[in-house]
């Protein structure tokens, strides 16, 4: 589905991560998940009530990338829902490592049976969102952007004055420093950032003041 319409984003703090879930529609009621963090059963039951409160239609679930945090809600979804998981496809040995490490963070993780479908950069997807493709901070990690409304959903790649930490496994700092450079900086400086974690901030912000960014 490639819908041009405004979206509305709907933000959800889940899990001791204090993860951003993001669920986005719009007019017709067509909607889509980034990244499900939901891990309990209060949280599962507070997206379905706005779900349902909001006549929406669940399309498919994005993600940005696949770490544990980000994708405790997946099963519930995926299944509740009927849906498909889009995600880059080094994403997917990612996802696949989550339950042989869940347990070190005390939660028992297993991966339900979804479809996996594979987006990568220069795809158009939900709403006439961009995909961009911007590793480092793991594998295989995207950013939705929708240009028409300046606005993206970045995950764990740039946050306000911060960057994603790079030192878990697949983490690459100069990786992710030059992605962010060549590919989210140049960008209009009026952009909203809807991060994995946190405030959101805007391109014109980070680029003045992230520590991280400054040559």
């Amino acid at each position: 589905m490639v819908n041009d319409s405004l979206i509305y984003s709907k933000t959800f703090v889940f899990s001791p991560f204090q993860e951003n879930t993001y669920l986005l529609y719009n007019s017709a009621g067509d909607a889509v998940v980034i990244d499900p963090g939901m891990q309990n059963e209060k949280e599962e039951a507070e997206i379905s009530q706005f779900i349902i409160d909001n006549n929406l239609k669940l399309k498919r679930i994005l993600l940005t990338h696949a770490h544990i945090d980000h994708v405790f809600g997946l099963n519930y979804l995926a299944e509740k829902y009927h849906l498909k998981v889009a995600m880059h496809q080094d994403s997917i040995a990612v996802l696949k490592s989550v339950p042989d490490y869940a347990g070190s963070y005390g939660f028992d993780f297993s991966l339900g049976d979804f479809e996996i479908e594979v987006i990568k950069e220069g795809d158009k997807i939900e709403f006439g969102m961009d995909v961009l493709f911007v590793p480092g901070h793991v594998p295989g990690h995207l950013v939705f952007y929708k240009e028409e409304q300046a606005e993206m959903w970045v995950g764990d790649v740039l946050f306000y004055g911060s960057i994603g930490r790079t030192d878990l496994p697949g983490g690459d700092h100069n990786l992710l420093i030059s992605g962010i450079k060549e590919k989210l900086l140049p960008l209009n400086g009026d952009i909203t950032v809807h991060s994995g974690h946190g405030p959101s901030t805007t391109i014109g912000f980070e680029r003045l003041n992230n520590p991280f960014l400054q040559d």
